[in-house]
């Protein structure tokens, strides 16, 4: 796969400090159609956190080369090329294919791993936008089935009918973000900030200083920012129309589709975000709930409390509704002082 370069600026990479003592460093890296940036914190020398960071981004591309759904090298890329034949997959696809479609079956196939036909059918992944008619997205409807997708975690196989396409989009980076998390554990650094492309984002433990770190949540309406939410070891995962969109006869089209109409998804909601433990978790759901929209998606979360997660919910019209385990951490931003913020029961 070929690697998109950035300007220098963005690679430069940061350090402070030297031989012992406190260290902090730096980088970014484009990766899975985004700008990736990663914070590391520790004690002793930076060369060491700098050699980490290298270890991250090959930990990120290998998961690109294999997880793409564009790359004609790469395994999913395989499997929905194979006519319906099976195909062989490295453990992390294959562990990562398994556990999206148990977040597929969990939402009811709100998050359907094999809407990627729709995706393709109004142009999101080359950016030649259309809009598809009424007998094109009937036909698409039936190219969407996650319970068709058979995935044989042991052997490391998974077999998709002819004519249907998986993408792991929704949860590939929540996923990555969780494995380098791990990857920082094992070398004991408990202090970084792992962001994936401001939808996806995971603190590592807190700021050397001892407190949280403190994640812009953006306004779906505006360039500002609604408020903050302050996090330590836990995941942040949103989802939104404005992420990426087209316009076209008057209408924004974006690119969440709801896999029951095989078009983006109009469920009342411009923003979810959504805070735990499991990046892969926060990933998937934002997307589900977006499409579920506000009262199917507050229900959802009443009903699913062993899956541990909070809820953002910012509605067309600029309303805020918050889980309780967020009331403490989330602030409004000055301009939006005046913002009535309800905290869900």
């Amino acid at each position: 796969m070929r690697r998109l370069a950035l300007p220098a600026l963005a690679l430069a990479l940061l350090l402070t400090g030297c031989g012992s003592g406190a260290a902090t460093v730096q980088n970014s890296l484009f990766a899975m159609d985004t700008v990736m940036s990663f914070t590391l914190n520790g004690e002793g020398d930076p060369q060491a956190l700098q050699d980490t960071l290298g270890e991250l981004g090959e930990i990120i591309h290998g998961l690109e080369d294999r997880m793409s759904a564009t790359d004609e090298d790469s395994e999913i890329y395989a499997l929905n090329h194979a006519q319906g034949q099976p195909v062989s997959l490295s453990p992390e696809t294959a562990e990562l294919l398994e556990q999206a479609l148990e977040l597929c079956r969990v939402t009811g196939g709100a998050l359907d791993i094999t809407a990627y036909p729709a995706v393709e059918a109004w142009g999101f992944p080359t950016g030649e936008y259309r809009v598809p008619g009424p007998e094109e997205l009937d036909q698409l409807v039936g190219q969407i089935d996650y319970t068709r997708l058979e995935v044989d975690e042991a052997d490391g196989t998974a077999v998709l009918p002819a004519g249907m396409e998986a993408d792991l989009g929704a949860v590939a980076k929540g996923y990555a973000g969780d494995l380098l998390a791990e990857q920082l554990a094992e070398q004991g650094i408990d202090s970084a900030l792992l962001n994936l492309g401001e939808s996806t984002i995971l603190a590592v433990g807190e700021k050397p200083e001892g407190t949280p770190w403190r994640i812009a949540v953006q306004d779906p309406a505006g360039e500002g920012y609604l408020g903050v939410l302050e996090l330590r070891d836990r995941a942040l995962g949103t989802s939104g129309g404005y992420q990426r969109y087209f316009e076209s006869g008057g209408q924004t089209y974006w690119h969440i589709m709801d896999p029951a109409t095989a078009a983006p998804a109009r469920s009342g909601l411009a923003g979810v975000t959504v805070v735990s433990s499991s990046g892969l978790l926060c990933d998937g759901l934002s997307t589900a709930l977006f499409v579920m929209g506000l009262e199917e998606g507050v229900q959802f979360w009443r009903d699913h409390q062993s899956l541990e997660f909070e809820v953002l919910f910012v509605t067309d019209e600029g309303e805020l509704y918050l889980t309780p385990g967020l009331e403490d951490s989330f602030s409004l931003t000055e301009e939006y002082r005046d913002r009535g913020v309800t905290v869900l029961s």
